[in-house]
């Protein structure tokens, strides 16, 4: 036989189940190899803002060496994202001189990923921020108006993500809380208020020792929030339209910043207006509500949506397993994930 007297599909694949398959590159030069490097010596960072392909990186964080490092995405991540949020693995320069690029060669596990749909028929989903802990949904009680089908959403989205919500109204020097704080009482949903110039300390409570992460469309105060609880953040605020009764965008990405003190972390969010649920399952919404979910396991038919007339957690209720309010929030939050308007 020729070619040294050996098959020719075993000459050119020769080699056993447990090696390494080596190709040549394009070229011929440097052979490529289907497993990618471990970097077991790489450092651990924390992601704290994204602009333009490039990611600031806290390394080393809460200790004596701690530094802001700034990085680009390794080749190797392919099309997984970083976000404001993640834990990551850096190589290469990660002293944080100036002028210096690390790069992030792998995405640690995410503790929770706070989704987003540009509206309820798009596919693609959108992580806003990674491994926050809280949810707060910032509403402004005037100038502009609240928009409960904006804040029912947002609250969808973090049950989802299985974040703890928190309400933050404010601007109460302009309108009363009492009402929009009963509309949510039923869900039980924590809050605060806040007004011009007031004083913050129930808020910094809240947010002692978490990971929060702030939401609201435009205009509700969220920057001017972060400015009084992280003096040095320097977010930029504007005025709401005169016109149209909405605020213009002023944060243009996430952001996360320290609480002073090192006592937790807030990330602020761009505003936004509007938040796509595409990617909420109903279970993932009623889970929320564990006197609700035991009914829904115990009642309700298979695939039931909770909206329909045979659910069977109308029973449920009527036998005073849960309250009818409670119910009644669940399916507006429900109705909001199926796209009715805000």
């Amino acid at each position: 036989m020729k070619n040294g007297d050996r098959p020719l599909a075993r000459r050119v694949q020769d080699y056993d189940e447990d090696d390494v398959r080596v190709r040549p590159g394009r070229r011929g030069s440097r052979p490529r190899t289907r497993r990618r490097p471990a970097h077991e010596g790489a450092s651990t960072g924390f992601v704290t803002a994204v602009d333009r392909g490039r990611y600031r990186c806290l390394v080393d964080a809460g200790t004596r060496d701690e530094r802001p490092v700034t990085a680009m995405r390794a080749r190797e991540l392919g099309r997984k994202g970083v976000v404001v949020g993640d834990r990551v693995a850096l190589v290469g320069d990660v002293s944080g001189a100036t002028d210096t690029l690390a790069r992030i060669v792998r995405v640690e596990p995410r503790a929770s990923s706070l989704r987003r749909t540009a509206d309820d028929t798009d596919p693609f989903e959108r992580i806003i921020v990674a491994n926050a802990d809280q949810l707060v949904i910032v509403t402004a009680l005037a100038d502009p108006e609240p928009r409960p089908r904006m804040i029912d959403r947002q609250l969808v989205a973090g049950y989802d993500a299985g974040m703890d919500p928190l309400l933050c109204l404010t601007k109460a020097d302009l309108a009363d809380p009492d009402g929009l704080v009963a509309e949510y009482a039923p869900l039980g949903v924590p809050y605060v208020v806040t007004r011009r110039g007031g004083d913050l300390d129930e808020l910094r409570g809240h947010l002692s020792n978490r990971m929060s992460v702030l939401v609201g469309h435009s205009g509700v105060g969220k920057s001017t929030l972060v400015n009084a609880l992280v003096p040095d953040a320097e977010r930029a605020v504007s005025q709401v339209n005169a016109v149209t009764g909405r605020g213009r965008h002023t944060s243009s990405s996430a952001i996360a910043l320290e609480l002073p003190g090192g006592d937790g972390w807030i990330i602020d969010t761009p505003g936004v207006r509007s938040f796509g649920l595409a990617h909420v399952e109903p279970e993932n919404v009623i889970n929320a509500f564990e006197d609700l979910a035991e009914g829904a396991a115990e009642r309700c038919p298979p695939l039931c949506d909770h909206l329909q007339e045979s659910c069977g957690l109308d029973g449920w209720v009527e036998d005073g397993h849960a309250s009818r309010a409670r119910l009644d929030s669940l399916r507006r939050l429900l109705a909001s994930r199926e796209g009715e308007p805000e």
